[in-house]
């Protein structure tokens, strides 16, 4: 069976065909980094307009490269939520009217499902597992005992872990997107030349839920009190200081959740899944079974959504054309969907 699939929930329009849910036949991904830069983020309005311009191209792009002839399509998979509105609005309406030409099922794939299956298109992953969804718009710590259930264990109370770092790239103009920038300038900067706090979270319900507000505050507006004294206060050590603490939150708490829930098999996703120290920090661990997808299915990318709609296919049958978009999930739930 061979899925058709589109993304387009954020800045990245992508498309992509996948065979059986596992064999990518093509994952043409287009973006508008070069667009939204002079911002330091991504601006709705022009991410909309641009999946307008480039929706059709990127998925006949996507069928040519797989050697597939749009008649020979077996169902169309669109993200549908979470994401920008208008940007969803655009991939979900010409899905809608790509299936419905075709006579073609519609399927609409949850783009945070979406990115913890993205590693089960390279390998055989058993469940359960933590899932460590990690990006711009989302940090969310969970177990999962299926590809279409999760238990929602942790979350931010605030930033994502991904917005703190594009907030802090912004504010000392280190470039756009902000984890890519920060990632390479650390390389060359001392991560303990400044000593930045990590929040205290009551314990309870929500012990596995992490913060980075403070953080991003104390980077940008008080980073001379943790300062270490003698080291230099450039750029690139400040950068590589923030990135450890930023990091060292989030593994600390996924640490936690392992220990406390037994399960020793660590699953990320999510564009900050590419980031070099958490793939260092997660392999130095002793004990554990940590799985990162490549970088290419890291960011936003259509295979993980046509593999993903496979299953969604097989076991749900196809969405109504009624679908809507939603640019919200409430993301304090402990039951996810």
């Amino acid at each position: 069976m061979k899925i058709l699939g589109i993304e387009s929930s954020c800045d990245e329009c992508s498309a992509s065909v996948v065979e059986d849910g596992r064999r990518i036949l093509s994952n043409i991904v287009l973006s508008q980094v070069d667009f939204h830069r002079p911002w330091y983020g991504v601006v709705p309005e022009i991410a909309s307009r641009k999946h307008i311009e480039w929706i059709r191209p990127v998925v006949d792009d996507a069928l040519s490269t797989a050697g597939v002839e749009m008649p020979a399509i077996d169902a169309v998979a669109v993200t549908f939520r979470p994401g920008l509105i208008g940007s969803l609005l655009v991939g979900l309406s010409f899905a809608k009217g790509l299936a419905w030409s075709l006579g073609k099922p519609l399927i609409g794939v949850d783009h945070i499902l979406a990115h913890l299956y993205a590693p089960h298109l390279e390998r055989e992953i058993s469940y359960p597992y933590l899932g460590l969804l990690v990006s711009g718009g989302h940090t969310i710590i969970a177990r999962v005992t299926r590809w279409d259930r999760i238990e929602v264990l942790g979350t931010t109370i605030d930033d994502a872990c991904g917005e703190a770092f594009d907030k802090v790239a912004k504010h000392y103009q280190i470039g756009f997107p902000g984890g890519v920038a920060i990632d390479r300038l650390s390389a060359s900067g001392n991560p303990r030349a400044f000593h930045f706090p990590k929040p205290s979270l009551h314990k309870g319900e929500a012990f596995y839920d992490v913060s980075y507000s403070g953080l991003k505050t104390a980077v940008i507006h008080q980073s001379d009190q943790f300062w270490d004294g003698k080291s230099e206060k450039s750029v690139a050590n400040l950068a590589a200081s923030f990135q450890r603490a930023a990091i060292d939150i989030l593994v600390d708490r996924a640490l936690a959740a392992a220990e406390d829930t037994g399960c020793r098999r660590i699953v990320a996703g999510g564009g900050v899944a590419a980031n070099s120290y958490l793939r260092q920090r997660m392999a130095a661990e002793q004990g554990l079974e940590v799985i990162f997808p490549s970088l290419k299915l890291c960011t936003d990318n259509a295979a993980m959504v046509a593999g993903l709609g496979y299953h969604v296919l097989e076991e749900h049958g196809a969405s109504d054309f009624s679908l809507n978009a939603e640019a919200r999930v409430p993301m304090f739930k402990r039951a996810y969907p």
